[in-house]
């Protein structure tokens, strides 16, 4: 018994000095990151971010010890890059911005800010000095009569098509128009569903009454209207098998020999030897 007890006590000893070595202390960060997803008519934006506050500190100023020195270019926000990225095409300030990711950085001013959009490449925020923006506006900022502590990004003012990109700290806010294509897509959108089904369609819910066995004729159907539209080596190959499944065996060698016509044109071996696998057993 004191022997086990003294084990016992030697284990309790080492867990005690063991657990400060694995244990994390977290405390409040001191510009917490931010994610903010939302949609501008069919495009989603999103941007990723940190908050620094002002803490009492001056914050846009001529006097070089602000925060943000009037001419400094700044990561627009804190720690890492600021981050932006569009779902779709859009338009800011009258600039066409393809889709993608951006990294946001800003040169603040007592009457006019330069703001910057970088083909968004690291979190490293002093690795874009050097670089070309991708673009780049000359803005007004406004004055806000409610101090705001925390700095801020939102997307706000949004109607069907457009909304603005405002960034507020302090007494200033800039804000940058955006606006985004909606007739365009809504019109490919509606031409799209009201042409009717489309090929990819077809074969999935052929392949779909196929593979669980449900009604083959229905399958053999809808396939033949894929084939019809947009044959490919993998459409013919799900027709082969359906006629196959269906005991019409010579129709089945036919539609599989344009497959394995069509896998030999695309260079896919695997299709190739399915199908002549599958025409010599058909053959017997």
């Amino acid at each position: 018994m004191k022997k086990f007890c003294s084990i016992v006590a030697a284990l309790s000893m080492a867990l005690a000095f063991a657990m400060p070595l694995n244990a994390q202390i977290q405390t409040p960060a001191p510009s917490p990151t931010v994610e903010l997803k939302t949609r501008v008519g069919l495009t989603d934006v999103t941007l990723l971010y940190s908050r620094p506050s002002i803490k009492g500190r001056t914050i846009f100023s001529a006097d070089k010890t602000a925060v943000v020195p009037f001419g400094t270019m700044w990561r627009t926000g804190a720690n890492s890059a600021t981050k932006i990225s569009f779902s779709d095409d859009v338009t800011i300030g009258g600039t066409a911005i393809k889709k993608g990711e951006y990294a946001i950085f800003s040169t603040p001013g007592a009457s006019e800010w330069k703001v910057m959009f970088y083909n968004y490449e690291t979190t490293n925020a002093g690795g874009y000095g050097d670089k070309t923006a991708a673009a780049t506006w000359t803005l007004k900022p406004q004055k806000v009569a409610e101090k705001v502590e925390t700095f801020t990004i939102d997307i706000n003012d949004q109607t069907m098509d457009k909304a603005s990109i405002n960034l507020i700290w302090e007494n200033t806010k800039v804000s940058m128009p955006l606006s985004v294509d909606v007739e365009g897509k809504v019109k490919a959108n509606i031409d799209r569903v009201l042409a009717g089904p489309s090929a990819n369609d077809y074969y999935t819910a052929g392949s779909y009454y196929h593979d669980t066995k449900k009604d083959l004729n229905k399958a053999l159907e809808w396939v033949q209207k894929a084939n019809a539209m947009s044959p490919q080596y993998w459409t013919l190959r799900k027709e082969s098998l359906i006629l196959a499944d269906l005991g019409r065996k010579k129709e089945a060698i036919d539609v599989a020999m344009k497959s394995l016509a069509e896998a030999k044109k695309q260079n896919n071996q695997d299709y190739v030897r399915m199908n002549e696998t599958s025409i010599a057993e058909w053959k017997k």
